[in-house]
């Protein structure tokens, strides 16, 4: 009997190979569902405008080649502000999201720390509830806020969320550690920012991935405490201009002969432009997310 049970699974060793064919087969269509849209404007940013419009079907290249788009882009004035000023969002802004973030997650962390358990609730309780619009909105015009880039940043500090995350991680970290700074004559700066801080140096690049996209997304914000268009990032720049009738995009393509055309084509490459340079962000991080992905499911 042992014989032929040995016989049986000798003769089906591909049996437990169709589940992992079968999980490749299904995580490869959902690929293919997930980064098609992303090659789809691709291929219509490097269309030519005209053969574009008589394409029907799948794309599966550019319909012609052509770069015109593109030169559009770069020479339109508005898309270069909005860059401008992302990019100084992005960066004053992740110094105080992971300045903040690492503060807040490092006094969750400590043992015997006063009134621990109230901050923690208040905390959380931001996470469930928040004040609605009108209020945040009265409350940030009423710091003198209004029209300001900074009401992009200062709102936006610290998220909740992240914090908790970090604070898991955190958690990770032997006491031991800090315990023998404490009696090295250290204080709680050198404690957080010589041991924390880069021993979780995976957790903190998630962290400012997390905020990168969070920043580098945001519009809203800007639709509604900016007035001035000068003020205005990256996405508002592209939400005004991807507007039926957009005054600022018909400026930069009305001197061309196939104007109707060109619209589809140079808002595929405004698309592309602005978010080539997050993408880009992750092959730099990918390495850390091994061990920093999973610092929600860390315990305490």
């Amino acid at each position: 009997m042992a014989t032929k049970t040995k016989n049986n699974l000798k003769n089906n060793k591909w049996v437990p190979w169709i589940p992992d064919v079968i999980m490749a087969a299904i995580l490869l269509v959902i690929g293919i569902i997930m980064v098609y849209p992303v090659l789809y404007e691709v291929f219509v940013s490097l269309s030519d405008s005209v053969q574009f419009v008589r394409q029907r079907g799948i794309m599966l290249r550019p319909a012609g080649f052509s770069t015109l788009a593109y030169k559009i882009v770069w020479g339109a004035k508005p898309i270069w502000t909005g860059f401008r000023n992302t990019l100084f969002i992005e960066a004053v802004g992740l110094v105080i999201n992971l300045t903040l973030t690492s503060f807040g997650a490092y006094f969750l962390t400590r043992k015997n720390v006063l009134w621990k358990k109230p901050v923690n609730i208040l905390i959380i309780i931001t996470m469930y509830f928040s004040g609605g619009l009108i209020p945040t909105y009265l409350t940030v015009t009423g710091y003198g806020l209004g029209n300001s880039i900074w009401a992009l940043i200062l709102p936006a500090a610290m998220s909740t969320y992240n914090m908790i995350l970090l604070r898991s991680y955190f958690s990770t970290i032997p006491d031991s550690l800090a315990e023998s700074v404490m009696m090295d004559g250290g204080g709680h700066f050198t404690i957080l920012f010589k041991i924390f801080i880069p021993l979780a140096k995976p957790g903190m690049m998630v962290m400012l991935l997390y905020y990168a996209v969070s920043h580098w997304n945001s519009w809203f914000s800007a639709y509604i405490y900016l007035r001035d268009v000068d003020k205005a990032p990256l996405q508002l720049v592209l939400k005004n201009m991807f507007e039926e009738e957009s005054s600022e995009l018909l400026k930069l393509i009305n001197k061309y002969d196939n104007f109707d055309s060109l619209q589809e084509t140079v808002r595929a490459a405004m698309m592309v432009v602005s978010t080539l340079p997050i993408v880009c962000l992750y092959p730099f991080l990918q390495k850390y997310f091994e061990g920093g992905i999973m610092i929600g499911s860390l315990k305490e």
